[in-house]
């Protein structure tokens, strides 16, 4: 087994920083993204999510920090670059080129490509194999993202936001792929969404971003064990609330709701023993929970 192999780390970042002349795309954001895991890179718009993508794979230069994949320096390293895939939003192709033609560019670039699975897909997405690119609709340029993401079987294969203008069904058909794929062939693949109750099922591990910062890091099951909300008298619901991490309350008439993320396994059985009662705090709820409603961070709560 080389060196490489026995890595555990896909991609790291230390204190990875970018500033354009008006703003702060990213505030020194340190992340280890194990290997062969689906990982969730979440966060609104605008929260440097594509920037920290681009940076991790050559296509942008940090302004201050450092970058690795599998290990290594991917600037200038074709030997690192050919083991990641990055399928950006809104993803541009030649315009005279058709799928045929992007397909057998695709099968030079990636060392792993599965040229069977791409013609599947290809059929599964119902793109017409001839026709050129610039006649496509935003789904279909979506569709050949895809294809060209999965079929690539890059050890590091980033996703970011690849489903613009595709209906459910070929969201659908997206997600079955993917799982189905990865479970035959692990990888270290990133989601970065906004979809998120969608692709939560998918996701071993969040990272949330916000404002260019790193919010939050967490193996996505204990996440949602400690991630719930309370509800029930309001005088109970403070009285439990406070000196926890509550992340947002709201009042109707004398009783209260709060969401929270638990600090220890017992905490919702203290919330019943207090007389109040507990649900899960779905994936996408706590997300928008976390990032706020005014574009600021909730400090303390990773």
């Amino acid at each position: 087994m080389s060196r490489d192999q026995r890595s555990t780390i896909a991609l790291e970042t230390v204190r990875l920083t970018k500033t354009y002349a008006d703003q702060q795309a990213l505030d020194g954001v340190s992340l280890r993204l194990e290997a062969n895991r689906i990982h969730g890179l979440l966060g609104r718009n605008g929260a440097g999510k594509t920037t920290l993508m681009s940076i991790a794979t050559a296509q942008l230069f940090a302004t201050s920090g450092e970058v690795r994949i599998f290990g290594q320096n991917p600037y200038e390293n074709r030997e690192a670059l050919s083991r990641v895939c990055f399928i950006k939003e809104s993803q541009r192709y030649p315009e005279a080129f058709n799928v045929n033609d992007m397909l057998a560019v695709a099968s030079t670039l990636y060392p792993n490509w599965d040229a069977a699975f791409a013609d599947r897909l290809t059929e599964e997405f119902r793109l017409p194999r001839c026709k050129k690119i610039k006649g496509f609709s935003r789904g279909m340029l979506s569709s050949v993202g895809i294809i060209i993401g999965l079929a690539s079987r890059a050890e590091l294969t980033l996703f970011d936001e690849p489903y613009l203008g595709l209906d459910a069904v070929a969201r659908g058909l997206f997600y079955d792929r993917l799982i189905e794929e990865y479970a035959e062939n692990p990888r270290t693949i990133v989601l970065s969404t906004h979809l998120i109750d969608e692709v939560s099922r998918l996701l071993e591990e969040v990272h949330v971003i916000d404002g260019g910062r790193l919010l939050l890091h967490e193996d996505t099951e204990s996440l949602r064990m400690r991630a719930y909300t309370v509800t029930g008298p309001a005088a109970k619901v403070d009285a439990f609330t406070a000196g926890r991490r509550s992340l947002r309350r709201e009042a109707l008439g004398g009783s209260a709701h709060a969401a929270l993320l638990a600090s220890s396994p017992s905490e919702q059985a203290e919330a019943r023993a207090a007389g109040l009662e507990t649900a899960p705090l779905p994936l996408q709820q706590l997300i928008v929970h976390l990032t706020g409603h005014n574009g600021t961070i909730r400090e303390g709560l990773a």
